[in-house]
């Protein structure tokens, strides 16, 4: 730490079948109070916490917002909540804040590329109906708004959420994805219940073996649990203002994954001429 001025922390165990409960807090909890503790004894000048809004878990009544209980659902949001009321006790010892991001998307990151990919195939599935509703936001925005966080005098103590230019039904997101890809939207339409018993019947067959479930529980989420928040408090307080738009940024996203191989307009490359997704943006 000495000689830094501004601290992002960003670093985070994500979810996978094979860390452990343990894992998931040295990592997201006890590495954040090491690196907490190493900022305030360099007196680092601004100190910004990348949370999840995952802290908040599924929102019945959207949009969220900042003021929202914590309901985290699964080890990894609770962790990242634990971690982010860890960093904001820090508040008297450091000049602090903390993002909540909302599903972070855009060129060099793979983690959506199986649904962009399922969709181009017209093999993605709405589960449930796609009636949830979905929030996402485009990498350079985020970084936008990081850089707010990191340089605003009036971000100070304070937690943001920040998000796109809007949340979707998950139903319209996979249809943007379609329109981008030259496809027609998805029409499959399959219950929820069936795959969340197959989801946990899985995990409890697979987590205890080190073994990546075919189908979990949290994947069902994905199709069934709502993730809706306000962005007004970044707009009002630090003049935060999404430049790309949701249509825009999956465009780019497209255009990314298939010029660099992970899969062509109307669906998944050969496998031979797939590159390898890079480990940690893979997450």
């Amino acid at each position: 730490m000495p000689g830094v001025q501004t601290v992002y922390h960003l670093a985070a165990v994500y979810r996978e079948a094979k860390h452990t409960d343990v894992h998931y807090r040295e990592v997201n909890v006890a590495a954040s109070r090491r690196l907490l503790d190493g900022a305030g004894a360099a007196g680092v000048r601004r100190y910004v916490h990348c949370s999840t809004v995952g802290v908040h878990g599924h929102i019945a009544a959207p949009p969220a917002d900042e003021l929202a209980p914590y309901h985290p659902g699964d080890v990894y949001q609770e962790t990242k909540c634990e971690a982010e009321r860890l960093a904001l006790s820090y508040r008297d010892q450091l000049p602090l804040s903390v993002a909540r991001p909302t599903a972070i998307y855009g060129p060099e990151d793979t983690r959506l590329l199986k649904m962009f990919r399922m969709v181009a195939r017209r093999r993605f599935p709405l589960v449930g109906g796609g009636e949830n509703y979905y929030h996402m936001v485009y990498i350079d925005d985020l970084i936008r708004g990081l850089r707010l966080l990191g340089t605003h005098p009036r971000a100070v103590g304070e937690v943001f959420i920040l998000g796109g230019d809007g949340y979707r039904k998950l139903r319209e997101l996979a249809a943007m994805i379609a329109a981008a890809a030259r496809v027609p939207p998805p029409r499959l339409r399959l219950p929820a219940r069936p795959l969340q018993i197959a989801g946990s019947i899985c995990e409890k067959v697979c987590v205890p073996l080190g073994i990546e479930p075919p189908i979990h529980r949290r994947r069902v989420d994905f199709y069934t649990k709502s993730r809706a928040f306000s962005i007004e408090k970044a707009k009002r307080l630090l003049g935060y203002v999404p430049a790309v738009s949701l249509a825009d940024g999956i465009r780019r996203t497209l255009d990314w994954y298939v010029a660099n191989g992970y899969m062509d307009r109307l669906g998944a490359a050969p496998e031979s001429s797939r590159p390898n997704p890079d480990p940690i943006t893979a997450r």
